[in-house]
């Protein structure tokens, strides 16, 4: 299949959709998922149109992954987590919604489960506020 440029995450990268960014380079781009599983639920990105992991191109896989790490080192430090879930799905069959490559940094906490993946958008001002301490964090 080809890649969709009217997908949600194209329309963010274009600025014509908002999003509570936390970080941002030449490559990348991180901001909070707006129906979070977890406290500091974050998207990263390729800037580059991949549909999913099995079209991306491998230089622009490497940049995303070095962006992955650097939300997921912060994101623990910014919550105090115990550790960081990281999840990215391909295709329908595999759980992906989004047609754009991205992967999930979610911050995880000892005896707590994530979240269910309702459907139900986070209050703004909470996104507001957790992208701030990740953006303090990453500073």
């Amino acid at each position: 299949m080809s890649y969709d440029d009217s997908n949600i995450f194209a329309q963010i990268l274009r600025g014509e959709m908002p999003a509570h960014t936390v970080y941002e380079n030449d490559h990348v781009l991180a901001f909070m998922d707006i129906m979070p599983r977890g406290a500091g639920h974050t998207l990263v990105i390729p800037k580059i149109p991949s549909r999913n992991i099995l079209d991306a191109d491998p230089e622009s896989l490497g940049e995303l992954m070095k962006g992955v790490q650097r939300v997921a080192l912060a994101a623990k430090s910014a919550f105090g987590a115990d550790g960081v879930t990281i999840q990215q799905f391909n295709e329908s069959a595999g759980g992906q919604v989004v047609f754009h490559l991205h992967v999930h940094v979610i911050p995880r906490f000892e005896g707590e489960p994530l979240k269910p993946h309702t459907g139900q958008m986070e209050k703004p001002d909470v996104l507001a506020e957790h992208a701030e301490r990740l953006r303090g964090a990453l500073a």
